[in-house]
């Protein structure tokens, strides 16, 4: 399938590493006019050639709608920052309240602040697409053991839900990716290499595909879901895990 993003612009999140690098370089590579945003700074390379990126800390309404006057309207939006703010997994007692705060906000709050950002000038065009990047975790328990990570993916794929009812009538897809293990940055790297060995063989033999994915297999995922192929697909969950 032959997938052309030509004269659409899109605005994808996380940037910096890992899955929504992917993410970003695909879509400019299929013809989309692309910026990138992320909280950290983001070293171009020769792949990112005509997308544009920005510093933004998608937690504050006033970042997200300077992003957009400078680089929308935007016909797709893809959310892939988030992750677990660094943290480990400790016990339900030891965890603060602001380490609670921090990893919903990048996760859930910044879906909900995209999503308004971008939702008018879609709404007006009366055509969107828009992904959330959520996880396994969110369906089922996070191997992370983070209590704030597992319920921010869950609050990320209900959300999905909902803003795929409320914005569908106006031509706005809404869908979400669970992506399975990735080491696509370096906290899944510190994660993955806390299993082990045996952990690690235990681990990849509970995927039918018995590899782990890439930030690309990531990617191929959301083209799809962001091309005019996918416009009767709304509110749905892919898990894209090699099988489970």
């Amino acid at each position: 399938m032959n997938i052309s993003f030509k004269g659409r612009r899109a605005l994808v999140t996380g940037v910096a590493h890992g899955i929504g690098r992917a993410i970003a370089r695909e879509l400019t590579q299929s013809g989309a006019a692309v910026a990138g945003a992320d909280i950290l700074d983001v070293a171009l390379g020769e792949e990112d050639k005509g997308a544009a990126f920005a510093r933004c800390d998608l937690t504050k309404r006033a970042d997200i709608e300077s992003l957009v006057r400078a680089h929308g309207p935007f016909d797709i939006l893809v959310h892939s920052a988030g992750g677990v703010c660094g943290q480990v997994g400790r016990p339900l007692e030891d965890v603060s309240e602001a380490d609670w705060n921090a990893i919903i906000a990048i996760n859930v709050t910044a879906t909900f602040l995209l999503a308004q950002a971008l939702a008018p000038a879609m709404k007006a065009k009366r055509y969107g697409r828009i992904v959330t990047i959520s996880s396994g975790a969110g369906l089922g328990v996070s191997l992370t053991g983070i209590q704030a990570y597992a319920a921010a993916k869950a609050g990320e794929i209900g959300l999905t839900r909902q803003l795929a009812h409320e914005l569908g009538p106006f031509g706005i897809t809404v869908n979400s990716i669970a992506p399975g293990f990735v080491r696509s940055n370096p906290t899944s790297e510190k994660q993955w290499q806390s299993y082990g060995a045996e952990g690690q063989r235990q681990l990849i033999e509970r995927i039918a595909m018995r590899r782990l994915g890439t930030p690309e297999d990531i990617a191929a995922a959301v083209l799809f879901l962001a091309s005019d192929q996918a416009s009767w697909i709304s509110g749905q969950t892919l898990s894209v895990d090699g099988g489970k």
